[in-house]
C-alpha cells in the first residue's frame, strides 16, 4: 500500500477561498479584525505573524499587530489585552507563543475574553469543548486536523484514534474533538509505556510530540490515517514526527511536512475570526431596537 497524500495546502486554499467569498458577500459595513500580540524578537514567531497578516488580508480580514519588547511586564501586557477586549472594532485576539519566561502564558490567555479568543486557548473555551458545547471556540490546529480527516471520507465514529502528545495547544483539544465525533481515543505521551504497541492499534494516528521521525513504519496499522503535526528542523530541513517514507508504505492516508497541517492552522484561525465577528455583531443587534420604541416588544429586545 502507498498512502494517499492529504494535501493541506490545497484544503487550506479552499477554506480561504470560501471564506473570502463569504466575507465579500457579507452586508456589514465593517470588516472582521484580528489583533495579534507579539512579544520579543523570536524570528520564528515573527515569520508566523507575517504569514497570518498576509493570509488575513487575502480573505478580507483586517490584522493589527501589536509588538512589545520582551522586557514588558506581565501587568502591562495584561493591560494591553484589556484594551483589546474593550475595543468594539477588534473581533479576535491571539497572543503569539512562546512568551518570555517571566510572563505566565496561562494568565495572559485567561484574560482574553472567550468570545474574542480565536486561538481557543482560554480555559473557558477549553472547558466548553470538553463539555461538547457547540459554542466552544476550537483551537485552530486541532480544527484543521479534523478538517483534513474529513477530506479522506473516513467515517470517524467508532474508529480508534491515538494521539501522541498532550499539549493544551494540540494534543488535548484534538483528543476532545475526536471524542466528540464518537472516536475511541487514547492519549499518549512521553511517559507512556509500550507506545509502539498502542499506536499499532490505531485507525487514526495524530502525531504531535515534537520528536523528529519518532513514528516508524512498524508502529502503523495497515490502512491507518496518519496526521503529522510535528515541525522539526534536522540538518536544515523541515520534517515531522513521522518517518514519512516508511509510514507511507503502510498507511492509507498521510499528511506531509511541510504542506500538511501547517497551512490549515492559519486557515482555521481566519475561520474562527470571521465566526467571532458574526457572533459579536449578532449579539450587538440583539440588544438594538430598530423600530425606535423601547416598549414595542419586538424581537430585538
Amino acid at each position: 500500500m502507498t498512502a494517499q497524500i492529504i494535501d493541506g495546502k490545497q484544503t487550506a486554499a479552499k477554506v480561504r477561498e470560501d471564506l473570502a467569498r463569504r466575507i465579500a458577500a457579507d452586508d456589514s459595513e465593517e470588516m472582521p479584525v484580528l489583533a495579534v500580540v507579539l512579544v520579543g524578537e523570536n524570528e520564528a514567531s515573527r515569520i508566523y505573524v507575517r504569514n497570518k497578516k498576509k493570509a488575513a488580508a487575502e480573505v478580507g480580514i483586517g490584522c493589527e499587530v501589536l509588538e512589545f519588547s520582551d522586557s514588558i511586564g506581565e501587568h502591562a501586557l495584561l493591560e494591553a489585552i484589556g484594551e483589546l477586549n474593550d475595543n468594539p472594532h477588534v473581533n479576535g485576539i491571539i497572543v503569539q507563543l512562546p512568551l518570555p519566561e517571566h510572563i505566565n502564558p496561562l494568565r495572559v490567555l485567561s484574560n482574553i475574553r472567550p468570545e474574542k479568543d480565536v486561538d481557543g486557548f482560554n480555559p473557558y473555551n477549553a472547558g466548553l469543548l470538553a463539555c461538547r458545547e457547540p459554542d466552544a471556540v476550537v483551537s485552530a490546529t486541532p480544527r484543521g486536523i479534523l478538517k483534513l480527516l474529513e477530506t479522506t471520507g473516513i467515517e470517524l465514529a467508532g474508529k480508534h484514534a491515538v494521539v501522541i502528545g498532550r499539549s493544551n495547544i494540540v494534543g488535548r483539544p484534538a483528543a476532545m474533538l475526536l471524542l466528540n465525533r464518537d472516536c475511541t481515543v487514547s492519549i499518549t505521551h512521553s511517559k507512556t509505556e509500550n507506545l509502539p504497541a498502542i499506536v499499532r492499534q490505531a485507525d487514526i494516528v495524530i502525531a504531535a510530540c515534537g520528536q523528529a521521525g519518532l513514528v516508524k513504519k512498524e508502529w502503523i496499522k495497515e490502512g491507518a490515517a496518519v496526521i503529522d503535526v510535528g515541525i522539526n528542523r534536522v540538518n536544515g530541513k523541515l520534517c515531522g514526527d513521522v518517518d514519512f517514507e516508511g509510514v507511507s508504505e503502510k498507511a492509507a492516508f498521510i499528511t506531509p511536512v511541510p504542506g500538511g497541517v501547517g497551512p490549515m492552522t492559519v486557515a482555521m484561525l481566519l475561520e474562527n475570526t470571521y465566526e467571532a465577528f458574526r457572533k459579536q455583531r449578532f449579539a450587538g443587534q440583539a440588544h438594538e431596537c430598530r423600530c425606535g420604541s423601547h416598549g414595542c416588544g419586538c424581537s430585538h429586545h
